[in-house]
Parts: C-alpha cells; sequence; structure tokens
C-alpha cells in the first residue's frame, strides 16, 4: 500500500524531530501499521474516534491485551492524530478498558540474589549486578556509556529513561573493582577497533549533527557493545549498537534454573528487589521514588506491600498465647 508506506515515514519522521527513542518509534510505527490494517488499509484521515475506539476494544475483547499494551497503541494513535494529521479526537469514552490486575512485584530474597549472581560470569554478571545494585532496567543498563559512569562519585547516570528523563543512581562500591577491570578491556578493544578503522556506536542523530566523530569517541561507547554490527537507524551505514536485552534475559532464567531458584523472575525483579531491601534497610520512600525515576511516589508505594517491615509489626494471631 503506497499510501501507508509514505504515512509511516512520516510518523517515523514526526518520532525523530521530537527525538523520541528508537524503541518508541519501532512501537508506535508498528501500531499506526495494524490499526491501518484493522480498518481495512484506509488511510487513517478517513477513519476517526469511532473507528479508533473499535480498534482499542478489539484489542480488549479479542486479543485480550494488558491494559499497559492496550495504553501504549492509544499513545501511537493519538500521536498520529495530534502530531502528524493535526487532527484533536473527541474524548474516547466508548473504549472497552482493558483490565489492570493488581499484582505484587516478584522479589527475590538476597540469599537467592547472591545465588543468582554466583551463576553468572563476565558481562552478564556486570550487568545483572547494576540492575541489583542501582536499581535499573534492563534497557538502561545495556543503553549505558562510558561516560554515564562517574566512579569517583559513586553514581549512575542514566540518560533518556522511561518518559524521556534523566536521573542519577547509585553505583556499588563493591562494584568498583569488577567494574574498573571490565573499563580496562573495554578500553583495550576500543583502541583496537579504532587501529582497525571499524565503525563507531549509534550515537542520538543531535549529537551525530553536532560531532560527526562522536561515534568514536571513547566516552560515548557503550558500556557492554554488541559483538556485531547493526544498520544505523539515524544515517548510512553500519554502526555498532549495545548488547540486546534478551541476551540477559536468557542468562536470568538460565542462572535461576542452575540456582534452583522456582520464582518467576525476569530482568526487572532485580530492579523490585533493589527498591524492596533498601525499604527493608529503612530507606524512605521519597529517596527511593528519586533513585528509581518515579514520577509518581504511588507507583514506588507498591513496594511497600512486599516489605519485611510491612509484616513485622503484625503478630500472627497463631503466636499469640
Amino acid at each position: 500500500m503506497a499510501q501507508g508506506r509514505g504515512l509511516l515515514e512520516v510518523v517515523r519522521e514526526h518520532i525523530r524531530l521530537r527525538r523520541l527513542s528508537r524503541s518508541t518509534e519501532v512501537a508506535y510505527v508498528g501500531w499506526v501499521r495494524r490499526f491501518v490494517i484493522f480498518h481495512g488499509r484506509r488511510h487513517p484521515r478517513e477513519l476517526g474516534a469511532r473507528e479508533v475506539t473499535a480498534f482499542l476494544s478489539d484489542l480488549a475483547l479479542t486479543r485480550r491485551v494488558s491494559a499497559s499494551t492496550q495504553n501504549q497503541a492509544l499513545q501511537a494513535l493519538l500521536f498520529l492524530y495530534r502530531e502528524v494529521l493535526h487532527v484533536e479526537l473527541p474524548w474516547l469514552d466508548d473504549v472497552v478498558r482493558a483490565r489492570k490486575p493488581r499484582r505484587l512485584p516478584v522479589v527475590l530474597t538476597r540469599s537467592e540474589v547472591r545465588d543468582v549472581l554466583s551463576q553468572l560470569r563476565g558481562v552478564q554478571w556486570v550487568i545483572v549486578s547494576l540492575l541489583y545494585g542501582s536499581g535499573l532496567r534492563i534497557t538502561e543498563c545495556v543503553r549505558l556509556r562510558v561516560n554515564d559512569l562517574s566512579i569517583d562519585r559513586r553514581q549512575v547516570v542514566v540518560r533518556n529513561g522511561k518518559g524521556g528523563k534523566d536521573r542519577v543512581t547509585v553505583l556499588p562500591e563493591t562494584l568498583l573493582p569488577a567494574l574498573r577491570q571490565h573499563l580496562s578491556r573495554l578500553h583495550d578493544w576500543f583502541l583496537s577497533e579504532r587501529r582497525k578503522n571499524r565503525p563507531g556506536v549509534t550515537v542520538p542523530q543531535q549529537i551525530a549533527h553536532r560531532h560527526p566523530r562522536g561515534s568514536v569517541n571513547w566516552g560515548a561507547q557503550y558500556l557492554f557493545p554488541s559483538v556485531s554490527f547493526t544498520t544505523n537507524p539515524e544515517g548510512a551505514g553500519g554502526l555498532r549498537h549495545h548488547l540486546h536485552p534478551k541476551s540477559t534475559q536468557r542468562a536470568i532464567q538460565q542462572a535461576l534454573a542452575q540456582a534452583g531458584i522456582d520464582k518467576p523472575a525476569t530482568c526487572h525483579s532485580f530492579r523490585h528487589s533493589f527498591a524492596t531491601h533498601l525499604l527493608d534497610s529503612g530507606h524512605d520512600i521519597r529517596s527511593i521514588q528519586e533513585l528509581l525515576g518515579h514520577s509518581d511516589v504511588k507507583t514506588t508505594m507498591v513496594y511497600t506491600h512486599v516489605s519485611r517491615n510491612a509484616t513485622l509489626a503484625v503478630v500472627s494471631p497463631l503466636d499469640r498465647d
């Protein structure tokens, strides 16, 4: 569909002009494509609130997607109509909302975290240590660059995190020797790449325009670079990207099995464990909110339900005389 292909290119252009993340671009373009196909490949200008409502309701009723997935689709279509087509949709009152079940986060105990880490080696050990020790999301971790580490100040700078926000979190002191060794090996590899005149790393478009050699600058190098090259989404030629998050997800699943832990833990469980264990240690909820980068403290409050402090003050009636 020539018209559809043209539309998707325009959507990509608007997303990049607003400097949204690559993952947001992929998600939004995907939802616009599905929306167009759902309505018989008609152009969105021919559609409106009724068709948007029908599409979103079908996601909940037929495909039974989660509430977060349905909301992502909604945000993609609002972006399409407001930013690309300059059409303001009326309030979508009739959308059948996907249910958002209330589930507590999966949290590992301190000993379980140690058991998982004991099964990991090399780069994956460093990554999972940062997930737990700094409270990072997996995408935030694999996107870290050399300049994002401040070893002297014991800080990690998270750039363009969820919601496009930057924040600073703690860098575990016990991880410093391993990080210094990792950086030393990475620098040797970096110098070897430069001698071979290999391509650099992917960098944001605005940085690439201001600093044409920015992709081969030491500070801009990914802390966890991919072993292969990828097509540069911002221009021509191949560049090196960071490790894919799935490599860490697979490593964690294998480590859980080897450690004999049957909890349905994922990469995000180590971020949950970071917050919960800080609460257990008596840190205040506002400080944890800042470290996690939550916009609303209500999001952080979920960890009060899994913290040991929530139950220690309660004496079970079975334990009473």
